[in-house]
């Protein structure tokens, strides 16, 4: 007996499984047991009749594609006799041995409801290990349909829409045939199949994006933000903000509670399904589903009536919104109707009549056929497809529909096609052309099918097609997109379209980088050009505020400098409110560096467009602001742009040189220090650099103030002007040639500018009398209350006085500078005492006109008034034993560049050759200053030869004084010869025999040491320095004045500790080192017994030190604190020191070994 092939059946047969009332096998209930065996079953036996059935009138498909046939199983057992009857122990191996795990779990249940269980499915079923795939085969893909089964069902590229979440069975690859309805005992298997180990396909990249949206979603929703955060940290690759960043063409699904909550709940159909397409029609949707199941079972329970409901509503918020879309459809279809019959200046004939044409014109039937592309305004249901076929049977006319797209071309020249001579009627054409498989159901296919024909329909097209397009694109090539979202946003009708499609070009890119933000940047201001203030106003600064707290600072960044490029093309009023108020609050509030320098550069852009007076305070204080900034691009933008640009606002209000500058100088005042208070450097700093900024506007202001602007004319023989002439600007801004218009008519100011000041004066000149009668007063009386010790203050004033000077120019200096600060100075002979008023020479005055104004030009007649200040300053204070704090300013400030070297070593060498001893003596100490930094040559030349002349002097104080210097030599130059003659000369000071009661020169001798010993080349230190310690040390403990023996013990302590961090030979310790530490600890026994603790740790650490070497070669250095070296180190351990109570114990703590 052949076997039956589900597939081989007729039409008859075909519709006749549609009807459920004919169904056989689709309505059992388990009190009527099996169904009885459909006719023609070989297996028809009455004793077994109910077992067998299950199994042979299931038709499901096993895990490796194979399809089970109504007769499959018991073909073969047929063939040998039709009497035989087959096992059921048989039928279950076979079942087993074929995969067909379902079928023989439906086979065991029926067998268990029989009482008749079956050991072999009850020891199977009862075997986890049975359920665990290892690796096994997929089905083939090539496998075809054949009298074995059915063809396997294909893998598809699943989207979020076609994931069916209440239709996954637990069963791995094998997916239920739902196309039998099952009864409820079969229900009871699925679930207890449930409790099989899961088997699951890989997730697909777009299921994980998608899944990984809804989980977060979820997180955020239920108050994990924590979880939240960190679930997007660990998904940096996708923008949680963005449903159209997980690449699905589809609106966003349901929440994740809803997914959950309808997962597995959905009623079952009650109709038999037959896979035909893809596409669903609107009466079998879930909705439908449902209702149609809530009517036949109205006893359901409260949670699954609430399901139902909630399902319904949002089948309805889903039908509300298509209702929605088609709604906006047809309001479009109608506006290009429109524009279609404005174009067209006769419309073609509406409607043919197919009777006559076909009795009167039997070849013309084929004009009827037409493309539906010829009018952009046919409906999509109007493209020639399979529906024809339905509709040329029924032998009527065709519908309205068709007759609509039987319409000529609505373009302005008609298109005709040559039409074949045939009789064919026009219902048959057109299901002879619904084979050409063209498609227009769908979004895509009724765009294809019409094509625009103007530019609003093009404009039309492009806005609906682009939101579509942008997702599918890659995030590396979607700027190149900018052009058509920008173009299809200027020129589309509609403004909802309009700003969907704005929304779109600023979230097009996740994280734009430079490139990418210039460019849309760039399509802003063009589309701002196009579109006017109005429109700019109403669609882009929305987009703008939507995105000033996004959590990536790219798209803020991009925000930030979408507000200064479309400065230019706002409404006045927005500038000055909407958008200032916008870059002050993300100034204030944004923690990335980059917005907060882009919200500073818009700023300055917002301030040479601004024009409402009363916002010059609140830019004023955006300046502070800005400036206080911790970082350090933040603040060179606001000199670079902001500065540059809010002076130029000031100089039209008239407030640069009314309140600007002295605003900020009022500023500086208050920091001064006042008693006890200290002064703010940092703040000096803010506002000292923001005046320095604020030069170039006032010297330009100074210009187009000045008697003779009037006769400023640009002739072509005008000069050009000196590359040397001003400082070098900080950005164009700050160039005076910029801020007066061009370097042509700068060139003629400033020539104008030098004849007025030279020959003719500054009577009428408001502007420059103002800066020479009170700016230049009262930053020389601020210069005079600063502290001259502080090395940044001195810095910083030296500067602004220099640029100051240089823009201004040399006559400007000569005349107008300079004299105040003469006056102020009085370095005349009658004022050399110091009682007689002269602090002055003291303060940082000196060091800031010497380094700041004296320094500006560098012709020979400006070094030398250099040269003969410096000479009078330490001529006058060395006479009037005032302090040298102001002189050693100068000589560090100067010393810091190497072209004032020579000069500094005339001005010293003046000194040397003095005849009094005080100033020699101020002339050895400057030499320490300049040494460091000089060259070898240099020092080799002129240095050490005036060191040397000072040693020969008579005077012991001026010998003293050169050792410092000495010193220093030794630290730094790597000369052998020149590094021999210091030392002779520093022997000579500790072996001749008219030094030894000298206690200031061993004073200065060994504090010498201790600062230079741990830098100086490593045999000067052993072979002169520790020695000579040595015997100072051991000298001293016979010392009989006990005041002069502790000063030299506490000298001594101070170098040995800062030699303690050296690298020290064995041989050296043990004859030198130890021996002076036992001596100094000999003293300090006596004199200071807290000193006596940390020698004794000192002494026994080395003397460990020592005995481990010998043991080890290997051993490491001997030093305390390898790491500190020279003047560092020893303010390190005196520090420590210093911290230390008298208590012994802690003491003895310093140098012990951390463990």
């Amino acid at each position: 007996m052949a076997s039956v092939n589900p597939f081989n059946l007729s039409d008859s047969e075909e519709e006749a499984e549609r009807r459920p009332n004919e169904s056989v096998d689709t309505q059992r209930s388990p009190s009527q047991g099996a169904p009885g065996p459909p006719p023609g079953n070989p297996f028809s036996s009455p004793a077994e009749a109910e077992p067998p059935t299950p199994l042979l009138s299931s038709n499901r498909t096993s895990p490796n594609g194979e399809g089970i046939s109504v007769s499959a199983p018991a073909t073969s057992a047929m063939a040998g006799s039709t009497e035989a009857r087959v096992s059921v122990d048989l039928i279950a191996a076979q079942l087993l041995r074929d995969q067909f795990i379902l079928t023989a779990l439906e086979f065991h249940t029926e067998l268990l409801e029989a009482g008749r269980e079956l050991p072999r499915l009850r020891d199977y079923f009862s075997n986890p290990g049975n359920f665990e795939r290892q690796g096994g085969t997929p089905p083939a893909k090539d496998q075809v349909l054949g009298p074995g089964g059915p063809l396997n069902r294909a893998g598809s590229i699943s989207t979020l829409d076609s994931l069916d979440f209440a239709r996954y069975s637990d069963d791995g690859n094998r997916e239920s045939d739902e196309r039998v309805a099952e009864s409820d005992v079969l229900s009871q298997e699925r679930k207890n199949l449930k409790s099989c180990p899961e088997i699951q396909e890989p997730i697909r990249q777009l299921e994980k994006r998608a899944l990984n949206f809804l989980v977060n979603e979820y997180l955020l929703k239920n108050g994990y933000k924590l979880s939240s955060i960190t679930f997007s940290d660990e998904n940096d690759d996708q923008d949680f903000e963005l449903w159209d960043d997980v690449g699905l063409n589809i609106p966003k699904p349901p929440g994740l509670l809803h997914l959950y909550r309808n997962c597995g709940n959905v009623p079952p159909s009650q109709r038999n399904m037959v896979d035909v397409s893809v596409a669903v029609d609107a009466s079998e949707l879930l909705g439908n589903c449902v209702a149609s199941e809530s009517s036949k079972k109205p006893g359901l329970s409260q949670q699954q009536q609430t399901e139902v409901v909630q399902e319904l509503e949002y089948q309805l918020g889903l039908l509300s919104s298509e209702k929605q879309s088609l709604a906006d459809q047809i309001k479009k279809l109608q506006s290009e109707i429109q524009t279609l019959k404005r174009t067209v200046s006769s419309p073609p004939p509406a409607t043919l009549d197919l009777s006559s044409q076909n009795s009167s014109h039997p070849s013309s039937s084929s004009n009827i056929i037409t493309s539906s592309t010829d009018s952009p305004s046919v409906d999509n249901s109007q493209t020639l497809e399979g529906r024809g076929v339905s509709e040329a049977g029924n032998g009527g006319d065709p519908p309205s529909k068709q007759k609509a797209s039987q319409l000529q071309s609505c373009n302005k020249t008609h298109v005709h096609f040559d039409q074949p001579n045939r009789k064919l009627s026009p219902a048959f054409q057109q299901a002879l052309l619904s084979f050409c498989r063209m498609c227009s159901d769908s979004r895509l296919g009724a765009e294809v099918s019409r094509i625009a024909d103007s530019e609003e329909s093009v404009m039309l097209m492009l806005g609906r097609c682009l939101p579509h397009i942008v997702p599918n694109v890659l995030l590396a090539k979607r700027e190149e997109l900018i052009p058509l979202i920008l173009c299809t946003a200027c020129l589309h009708p509609e403004p909802k379209e309009r700003d969907q499609l704005l929304h779109i070009l600023f979230n097009l890119i996740k994280r734009p980088d430079d490139e990418q933000r210039q460019m849309i940047l760039t399509g802003c201001v063009a589309f701002a050009r196009h579109v006017g203030p109005t429109r700019v106003e109403a669609e882009l600064l929305p987009q703008c505020w939507e995105q000033i707290n996004h959590k990536y600072p790219e798209r803020r960044l991009l925000v930030a400098e979408s507000c200064g490029a479309l400065a230019p093309y706002l409404p006045k009023e927005i500038r000055s409110s909407l958008v200032l108020s916008m870059l002050q609050q993300m100034l204030a509030e944004d923690k990335a560096d980059m917005v907060r320098e882009a919200v500073v550069k818009s700023l300055g852009i917002i301030m040479g467009y601004i024009d409402d007076a009363d916002k010059y305070p609140q830019g004023f204080e955006l300046m502070l602001l800005s400036l206080g900034d911790p970082s350090e691009r933040v603040v060179n933008a606001v000199h670079q742009v902001f500065i540059p640009a809010f002076s130029a606002w000031s100089t039209e209000l008239g407030n640069l040189h009314v309140a600007l500058i002295p605003s900020l100088l009022t500023r500086i005042e208050k920091l001064l220090p006042q008693g006890e208070h200290g002064l703010d450097e940092h703040k000096l700093h803010i506002f000292l650099s923001a005046l320095q900024s604020l030069i170039p506007p006032l010297f330009a202001l100074v210009l187009q103030n000045a008697p003779f602007t009037s006769r400023a004319a640009v002739h072509a023989d005008t000069p050009a002007i000196e590359v040397t002439r001003f400082p070098r600007p900080a950005s164009p801004l700050q160039d005076i040639a910029t801020i007066i218009g061009s370097r042509e008519v700068l060139s003629v100011l400033l020539q104008l500018y030098d004849h007025q000041l030279e020959l003719e004066g500054t009577t009428g000149w408001d502007s420059l009398l103002w800066v020479v009668n009170q700016l230049l007063p009262q930053l020389i009386e601020i210069v005079g209350r600063i502290n001259v010790t502080s090395s940044t203050c001195v810095h910083e004033f030296s500067r602004f006085f220099w640029r100051l000077c240089r823009t201004f120019g040399k006559i400007f200096t000569n005349t107008k500078v300079k004299p105040q600060f003469q006056e102020i100075l009085r370095l005349s002979e009658e004022n050399v005492d110091a009682s007689a008023g002269n602090g002055i020479l003291t303060k940082a005055t000196v060091p800031i006109y010497a380094t700041g104004v004296l320094t500006c030009y560098n012709q020979e007649e400006d070094r030398k008034l250099l040269v003969g200040f410096l000479e009078d300053v330490m001529t006058t204070l060395s006479l009037s034993h005032a302090p040298l704090d102001s002189l050693k300013a100068s000589f560090v400030e100067l010393g810091a560049n190497p072209a004032y070297h020579e000069l500094l070593l005339t001005v010293l060498w003046y000194g040397v050759v003095h005849t009094s001893a005080l100033v020699r003596c101020t002339a050895a100490r400057m030499f320490e200053l300049v040494l460091r930094g000089m060259s070898e040559a240099l020092i080799d030349r002129r240095a050490a030869p005036a060191l040397i002349t000072l040693c020969s002097g008579p005077e012991f104080s001026v010998r003293i004084s050169t050792i410092p210097a000495f010193g220093t030599i030794m630290e730094t130059v790597t000369q052998k010869e020149l590094q021999e003659r210091v030392k002779m000369q520093l022997a000579s000071f500790l072996e001749d025999p008219q030094y030894q009661d000298q206690h200031s020169l061993h004073i200065e001798i060994i504090r010498t040491f201790g600062r230079v010993g741990p830098n100086a080349e490593p045999r000067f230190r052993d072979e002169f320095v520790l020695p000579h310690l040595h015997k100072l040390a051991l000298a001293n403990n016979s010392h009989a004045v006990e005041s002069k023996r502790i000063d030299i013990a506490t000298q001594l302590f101070e170098a040995y500790s800062a030699l303690s961090c050296c690298f020290i030979s064995e041989e050296v310790m043990v004859n030198h080192f130890l021996p002076g530490l036992r001596c100094l600890h000999a003293d300090m026994e006596q004199l200071s017994p807290e000193h006596e603790v940390i020698l004794s740790s000192m002494i026994k650490e080395c003397e460990i030190k020592v005995e481990n070497r010998g043991m080890s070669d290997a051993q490491g250095s001997i030093s305390i604190a390898s790491s500190l070296v020279g003047e560092d180190a020893k303010t390190k351990f005196l520090s420590k020191m210093g911290q230390l109570t008298t208590s012994g114990a802690m003491l003895a703590n310093v140098f012990q070994r951390k463990k």
